[in-house]
């Protein structure tokens, strides 16, 4: 008779640190052609509607571009969070915070306002972001609030504030009445990359932001700083780096980007201001950003993929009748077993054989 047991390793191993998303995302597309088989649709066809179908075409991988935009922007951006050990769960309403500051210097544009306009659109996104970032990190500063609950309750906030706005104050006169802002203009609205294609220059933004993101984390005093305060707090005081510093700046950018992620929606595919701007970004970020091992390039390659499951949940709605909730169900099967994964960076598995009598 065989047993086996966890044993802990004396090291944690590199190997399985970065085979195990690898590992994870396979497990997620066998437990979903199971998920597929369960609901009557063959799981050959239904994974290649959900994987296939959607990079089958450029414009398949331009929109796979698209979705993974506002992913990369707010799962960098948390990865700089998490690494300082702020747990920052709050980057849907600052997504969301962005998108309404942004889309108020929108709103001001006119026909004969200069091509540049975007450019204020998403540095006032960024500012509203970082702004709503900032409630979180004063709290936890002056209060010692847990930032994981008022991050999280200030999305709530920013979801019915968005609402209220598109509702009342700045709702489309000629819209018959559905909660929306004016479209915005030309001057206001990112450029497109190709003509034919929605895809536009926020992909090459949030490229240069993880690049950035990167610089900072791995070349700087700064992201020296946010780690060593991550890693061992009694040390970084030792060495004379601020905790609290650390905390405002971790935010601050987190939230940045987080608004500029919602910038680039609004003034980019939905072109105004609804009080559905985000399918859940900012909460699917934070699986990605430890899918990609909080390192910028990981969470690009992670971003892809959750974006894939974003398209492909779209086309199984569309093409085999399934419900719009099985991108949710692959987010959490992802989530599930990159955790249960994980589990093999501390642990090894030994195996023991027992006489039988």
């Amino acid at each position: 008779m065989t047993s086996w047991h966890l044993i802990p390793r004396a090291a944690p191993s590199r190997a399985w640190i970065w085979l195990s998303p690898v590992a994870a995302i396979a497990l997620t597309l066998i437990a979903g052609a199971a998920l597929f088989s369960a609901m009557g649709t063959s799981p050959l066809q239904g994974l290649n509607v959900f994987i296939v179908a959607p990079l089958a075409s450029f414009r398949g991988w331009s929109e796979l571009a698209l979705k993974a935009t506002p992913l990369i922007l707010c799962g960098v951006g948390l990865a700089v969070c998490f690494r300082a050990n702020v747990w920052n769960i709050g980057a849907e309403g600052q997504l969301i915070a962005g998108a309404i500051v942004g889309g108020g210097i929108a709103l001001l544009a006119g026909a004969e306002s200069p091509r540049a306009w975007f450019v204020w659109v998403l540095l006032a996104s960024m500012v509203g972001g970082a702004l709503w970032a900032s409630i979180t990190a004063w709290l936890r500063d002056r209060f010692n609030a847990n930032e994981i609950l008022v991050s999280l309750m200030l999305v709530y906030v920013a979801q019915q504030l968005i609402s209220w706005i598109v509702q009342g104050p700045w709702r489309d006169p000629n819209g018959y009445g559905f909660p929306q802002s004016e479209l915005f203009a030309a001057a206001a609205r990112v450029p497109i990359i190709a003509d034919g294609f929605r895809l536009n220059a926020g992909s090459v933004f949030a490229l240069l932001a993880a690049g950035a993101v990167w610089w900072m984390l791995a070349r700087t005093v700064i992201g020296f700083q946010l780690k060593v305060v991550g890693i061992a707090l009694m040390a970084a005081r030792y060495a004379g780096f601020s905790s609290r510093r650390s905390l405002w700046i971790a935010l601050m950018v987190s939230g940045a980007l987080a608004g500029l992620a919602g910038g680039l929606e609004v003034a980019g595919p939905i072109g105004q201001l609804t009080s559905t701007i985000s399918p859940g970004y900012g909460f699917a970020a934070i699986i990605v950003a430890f899918v990609g091992r909080l390192h910028p390039v990981g969470i690009v390659l992670a971003s892809l993929v959750m974006a894939l499951f974003y398209i492909g949940g779209e086309l199984a709605q569309s093409r085999l009748g399934l419900p719009s909730a099985l991108t949710g169900v692959y987010q959490g099967l992802l989530l599930f077993f990159l955790l249960a994964c994980d589990t093999f960076v501390r642990y090894r598995v030994q195996f023991h054989r027992t006489a039988t009598v």
